[in-house]
């Protein structure tokens, strides 16, 4: 394989960028020419003296906006380990540096409107957990890169990689073409990567999570639901566990993703919006190209639906299993489990339930298993694709109970526990191991929500607590109010950076200056002039009882109608998303 380089020097004059490599040995230098945006291979004696000179630690890619082109770098980064040798890093901060030299030849909005996009950009990649590796593809799992051809061996990392989890593939576009720049950069997943070196019976091996978030439907929790067209769906998770001891290794997969048919679940100011299953679609078409591409990258399927069935959330329910049924495709199988009736009232315990219906089947699908000398001992034959309606909180619990139950085998397997010994009983290891599924959980939710997981008390101590309880009740205030007035930004910036919508600079007009419609402001004024006059009117009593009576009540009904008329026309008070198209969305 191709290796990109691991180290950079960015040196600046007014008329090229220059990235040199600073890696031994080499001499190549990459050549950006700020005026005409060409990308050339050079050496370092064409540098001028006079640049100015900064290391960098990586290059995302470029992006064009409306005051011209930017270079986006990595600043800072952290090393997470080594996976089989090789260096995985986190980035920890980036620059966003403009090859014009200044925006004066904007105008007043064209100005305004660039500095909106700028901040779409830093919000996403200042969005935690980026990670990337200069000589390894983070983009597979080690089943699929075994299973590969000596042609895709030779590739650079840039042509091999899964583009599902390529986070800056739009970023990258210029230079996918050039394959002699390919060693300048690499691909960055975005999700959740730990790696722990852990100690069971003395004896000494590596632990590691890696939760690669799919880059096709993503997007923010209640803007983005169900699949597109093309049967990707939303916050769509492959989520790798994998052991090495003493040069074996071991990988166990599973997946999470949307309910993967059309439906909705719009903001409107309620704590819970209605989902809304379209009625104008041929579901099944989707439904089918969905499930055709996880058998063909993953074999057999069994489907865990951990949402409520009752409610508002029971037609999802139904509607799946109907789909399952239609489709009659025997590499696929159903289970429902209502995740918070089986577990109401703090009977956590029963989650084992749903362990044991699904242990024969686990059973069969096995693991992925190499022995010391690179012999494939072992493949996995099939993933669990879990769900709840976010595929967050009710998902991660699961997937982490799943994935013990594989690493016990595993870890038998590979010699380092005994027969007979469990892994509950190995008290360091279990801390590390809950410890680690729950800030797993915490990455995923932050990225899709905004904030950290729900249930995460049962993750880590596997036993929920009033502490935990209250921690949930802050967090789902934390949502309420991003998931109305803030994710339509987010929404906006993830739909920027990955290239669902692209700035045109010879536009003068862009989607960030539609015009809020009259009750947006109005509304809400009324309603906060009326409230407090009825507070005035409580604290400064008139002359007589009746008349102060009559002024709470024409003020305080002025208030409730005016909240009521808002609630009645949520959706219009929201932050929605103004770069794409709603029905793109739907």
């Amino acid at each position: 394989m191709a290796n990109a380089y691991e180290s950079f020097n960015l040196r600046t004059t007014p008329e090229k960028f220059y990235i040199e490599a600073c890696d031994h040995g080499a001499t190549d230098v990459l050549a950006i020419d700020r005026v005409s945006t060409e990308m050339t291979l050079t050496v370092r004696r064409d540098v001028p003296p006079s640049a100015v000179t900064r290391p960098i630690c990586g290059v995302m890619g470029t992006i064009r906006l409306v005051a011209g082109m930017y270079l986006v770098v990595i600043t800072k980064k952290k090393k997470v380990g080594d996976l089989l040798g090789h260096a995985v890093w986190k980035a920890l901060d980036f620059d966003v540096i403009s090859y014009k030299k200044t925006v004066l030849h904007l105008t007043d909005n064209q100005m305004q409107d660039n500095k909106a996009f700028l901040s779409m950009i830093n919000n996403v990649l200042h969005t935690d957990g980026f990670y990337f590796a200069t000589d390894y593809d983070l983009t597979h799992t080690l089943q699929r890169l075994a299973n590969t051809s000596p042609e895709f061996q030779e590739m650079s990392l840039l042509e091999r990689a899964d583009q599902r989890f390529v986070w800056n593939g739009h970023l990258l576009r210029e230079f996918i073409t050039q394959p002699e720049l390919h060693k300048f950069v690499y691909p960055v997943v975005h999700g959740y990567i730990t790696m722990k070196s852990c100690c069971i019976n003395g004896k000494v091996f590596e632990w590691n999570i890696i939760s690669r978030r799919s880059c096709f439907r993503a997007g923010v929790r209640y803007y983005v639901r169900g699949i597109d067209s093309e049967g990707h769906a939303a916050n769509f998770v492959e989520t790798e566990q994998i052991v090495q001891y003493n040069g074996g290794k071991a990988s166990f997969v599973q997946t999470r993703g949307s309910i993967p048919f059309y439906w909705s679940q719009r903001p409107n100011l309620k704590y819970k919006p209605k989902p809304q299953i379209s009625k104008t679609v041929s579901h099944l078409d989707g439904f089918q190209r969905h499930f055709d591409s996880q058998i063909i990258l993953y074999g057999r399927q069994v489907i865990l639906n951990l949402i409520n069935q009752k409610g508002s959330e029971k037609p999802l329910e139904l509607a799946f299993d109907k789909m399952v049924t239609s489709l009659a495709n025997g590499m696929i199988k159903y289970i429902a489990f209502d995740f918070h009736k089986e577990c109401s009232r703090m009977r956590w315990h029963r989650l084992q339930i749903l362990v044991d219906m699904v242990a024969e089947m686990q059973d069969e699908f096995g693991y992925f298993l190499v022995d010391a000398d690179g012999k494939v001992l072992l493949q996995q034959e099939g993933t669990f694709r879990s769900n709840c309606m976010d595929c967050l909180d009710r998902t991660n619990v699961i997937q982490s109970l799943l994935a013990r139950r594989s690493l016990q085998s595993q870890l038998q397997r590979l010699g380092v526990l005994h027969m007979g010994q469990q892994i509950e009983d190995q008290a360091d290891f279990e801390k590390i191991y809950k410890n680690a599924w729950a800030d797993n959980a915490n990455a995923c939710a932050k990225q899709y929500a905004g904030t950290g997981a729900l249930k995460t008390d049962f993750t880590r101590t596997g036993k929920r607590t009033q502490w935990g309880l209250l921690m949930d009740g802050w967090n789902s205030m934390i949502r309420y109010y991003k998931n109305n007035f803030s994710d339509g930004f987010r929404q906006d910036s993830i739909d920027l950076f990955l290239g669902n919508y692209a700035v045109d600079e010879a536009d003068m007009t862009t989607p960030l200056r539609e015009p809020k419609d009259w009750k947006f402001l109005t509304l809400p004024i009324i309603m906060v002039v009326a409230f407090s006059m009825c507070i005035i009117c409580l604290l400064m009593a008139g002359d007589t009882w009746t008349e102060t009576l009559a002024y709470v009540l024409f003020w305080g009904t002025a208030s409730v109608v005016t909240a009521g008329v808002i609630l009645f026309n949520g959706r219009d008070f929201v932050d929605a998303p103004k770069l794409v198209q709603k029905e793109k969305l739907d």
